[in-house]
């Protein structure tokens, strides 16, 4: 044994005398790196080992060998599965299969090949040590990985997605083009933790028991098991997230995270192809930001978390970004958006603040003639939209004279439309609450920012399993999620309620005090059953520090509603991307994150505080917003268009430019065309390319500390 450590000893101190630069594991990986190597036969990195016609299938069946104990290869399957066609439409007429796809090579060809991609994946977790961070890791190395000519993208997932989450995006472009893919779930992906069981997710998706588990799981909330054991007395059978609930406020971290995740990377590279070190076993850097093509891309927060990495980088790590549809929230700054001639009614706002003016207005705007439906909205759905538009009323926060429909949906659709969102958004309003998305995303980030517990039940809400839909007022009945459902949650859940079979429930929503499902929930303030306006009010009161008639908050709803805005200063950005060549591509449309208060208020701010340096462009897209799974839904198909389009374009641009100096386009608006119903084929016509010159009347221009777009 002494005899082998002196060896060791002895041939790191010769490397290190002819001063090699010996590739070594990054210091932020925590436990152990596990890789497996697909043939790209019977599995692969991309498709799971379904291929594009069994990912295609909206109806694929999956079976699990014990569907109580999933194995971790099946989860994997199922995991890509649902992530790939979370993030893209996958409807052969919506351009599954001929614009993208994995049969579609990388200049765009359609190919009979079912594309699956052989190759490396890497799994660790980063952490500090006390297994409270355990922020997911990924590195792809495809089989076509060009030694010659080395890439890096990023992957961080979009949402509160699983490390798999970006899978359709950037994780498909960089595959095919035969780069690394470096992923994360960024801190924020899928963990939950059922209170009841104590049970938890490891990385690989299987679940265990906490206790047994320890720093090897996702997320486990940090309770004492007395305090859990009184938590599940009072509220049986709830769950926590990681997003929520971790207590790590995560989006602050989410730039870090994806530098970390092009280092592993690197690492991950330069064992597989590094030159050999002097001593015939370890790997020197021999790829290195000075030879390798690194973009930094996803979309949504992936979007976002590709930026703040961009800020923070200083080192060129990082040779350019390609962000769609980012949610980036920026600092407060001077600019100026027009939308033609007229400044825009407002730009700039918080994650939680837009999103908790649109909790409290959607449901009412939902009735507002023209409104793009999933369903027909009828009995007990119409009835408890309606009271949220009286229960509005009651609280002075609509004042339409006649105080009916449809003038108080129209003013409800207004009050959003001032609140900042584009008016090419208004149709898309009601079903984005109904999807259901935004009471999902306000109360998960208001958890968030206050760094909350579980234990909290901020806003008397709570997530648990509802038994059947509670179609009758009554509390809760301590149902556990099913067995089989529990043990594919990594596969099936997004990482952020409702999700996997569980949904928010209103703790003190049912007539008799205790709690129920959300939609079907009492405010105790306005006796209506409407969608629990006394939760949105709470909410919208952590933002605000007021209450409902504008009155100042006072005592633990002041103290949380200044634990909030401490986490939401955390996570604003600069805008300043030290003259990296940047991209920002989204939808007019976009109804989740708002144009407004996204790629144009980022835009505005990069071009104030880098000036002549800023080598930022904005590709806004005519009729395209942020969920293009939503798109073979009737109305979604035949009024708007796949943004994932222009994201592939735009990563095309940026490759281009990054390997030969070919010129990025400059800023504009891409005019589309609907394809008027789901039943005609997407073509080439209605999704033309990114002008490389632009019409005039299409340019979107910088003069000042103002940003003009074309109507």
């Amino acid at each position: 044994m002494k005899a082998r450590l002196c060896l060791a000893i002895a041939l790191a101190a010769a490397a290190c005398s002819k001063g090699e630069d010996i590739n070594k594991q990054p210091t932020f990986i925590s436990g152990p790196m596990v890789t497996k190597t697909y043939d790209g036969t019977t599995n692969d990195l991309l498709t799971g080992g379904l291929g594009k016609t069994e990912l295609g299938k909206a109806a694929h069946v999956f079976t699990y060998a014990d569907p109580l104990n999933p194995t971790a290869a099946e989860l994997r399957s199922r995991v890509i599965f649902v992530n790939y066609r979370a993030l893209v439409d996958s409807s052969a007429n919506g351009g599954y299969g001929t614009f993208w796809g994995p049969n579609v090579d990388k200049d765009g060809n359609v190919t009979t090949s079912e594309g699956l991609i052989a190759g490396d994946e890497t799994l660790a977790f980063a952490d500090d040590g006390t297994g409270k961070l355990n922020v997911s890791m990924m590195v792809q190395v495809p089989q076509s990985f060009d030694k010659n000519n080395p890439c890096i993208v990023t992957g961080t997932s979009s949402g509160s997605r699983g490390v798999y989450g970006a899978i359709a995006t950037a994780g498909e472009w960089g595959l095919k083009h035969g780069c690394a893919v470096a992923y994360t779930d960024k801190g924020s992906g899928n963990g939950a933790h059922d209170l009841a069981n104590n049970t938890i997710n490891i990385i690989t998706g299987e679940r265990q028991d906490a206790a047994a588990a320890g720093k090897n799981s996702i997320f486990t909330a940090t309770l004492t098991d007395a305090d859990r054991a009184t938590f599940n007395t009072n509220f049986p059978n709830r769950f926590a997230f990681k997003h929520a609930h971790s207590q790590q406020n995560p989006e602050k971290d989410w730039g870090t995270n994806t530098l970390q995740a092009v280092q592993l990377a690197y690492f991950v590279i330069n064992e597989k192809y590094g030159t050999l070190a002097s001593d015939g076993k370890r790997h020197l850097n021999t790829f290195t930001p000075k030879n390798t093509i690194v973009i930094a891309s996803s979309v949504s927060n992936g979007a976002g978390a590709a930026l703040a990495a961009g800020e923070q980088d200083t080192t060129g790590l990082i040779g350019g970004i390609v962000a769609g549809e980012p949610q980036a929230q920026i600092a407060p700054n001077a600019a100026i958006i027009k939308r033609g001639a007229t400044a825009v009614a407002s730009s700039g706002k918080s994650l939680f603040d837009y999103g908790t003016i649109a909790n409290l207005y959607q449901p009412c705007a939902a009735l507002a003639p023209g409104q793009y439906k999933f369903a027909i909205y009828s009995g007990a759905l119409q009835t408890n939209l309606q009271n949220r538009c009286d229960g509005l009323s009651k609280k002075g926060l609509l004042t339409a004279a006649a105080q009916t429909q449809p003038d108080q949906a129209n003013e409800a659709l207004a009050k959003l439309v001032a609140a900042g969102w584009d008016p090419d958004s208004a149709p898309l309003q009601g079903s984005h609450y109904l999807a259901p998305a935004t009471l999902q995303v306000a109360l998960t980030y208001a958890n968030a920012y206050g760094k909350f517990s579980v234990a909290d039940n901020l806003c008397n809400y709570s997530f648990a399993a509802p038994t059947g839909l509670n179609s009758s007022p009554g509390p809760l009945a301590a149902t556990p999620l099913g067995a089989n459902a529990e043990a594919q949650i990594f596969a099936n859940g997004n990482g952020i309620p409702d999700t996997a079979g569980i949904t928010i429930m209103s703790n003190k929503g049912a007539t008799n005090g205790g709690a129920i499902r959300y939609t079907l929930a009492t405010s105790p303030s306005t006796s209506l059953t409407d969608y629990d306006l006394d939760g949105a009010l709470c909410l919208r009161s952590l933002a605000t520090g007021k209450d409902v008639t504008g009155a100042a908050l006072t005592g633990d709803l002041l103290a949380q509603s200044q634990r909030v805005q401490a986490g939401i200063a955390a996570v604003q950005r600069s805008g300043n991307l030290h003259g990296k060549p940047t991209i920002l591509v989204q939808g007019r449309s976009d109804t989740l994150v708002p144009i407004n208060h996204a790629s144009r208020a980022y835009y505005a701010a990069n071009k104030v505080i880098e000036g002549a340096s800023s080598q930022v462009s904005l590709f806004e897209v005519q009729h395209a917003q942020h969920f293009d799974a939503f798109l073979p839904v009737a109305d979604y198909a035949a009024n708007l268009v796949p943004l994932h389009r222009y994201f592939v374009q735009s990563m095309d641009l940026m490759y281009a430019h990054l390997k030969s100096n070919a010129a990025l386009p400059p800023s504009q608006v891409v005019r589309t065309t609907p394809r008027g119903s789901g039943s005609v084929p997407l073509d080439q016509s209605m999704i033309p390319p990114i002008a490389a010159t632009p019409a005039a009347a299409d340019q979107i221009i910088f003069s000042g500390s103002t940003v003009t777009i074309p109507d």
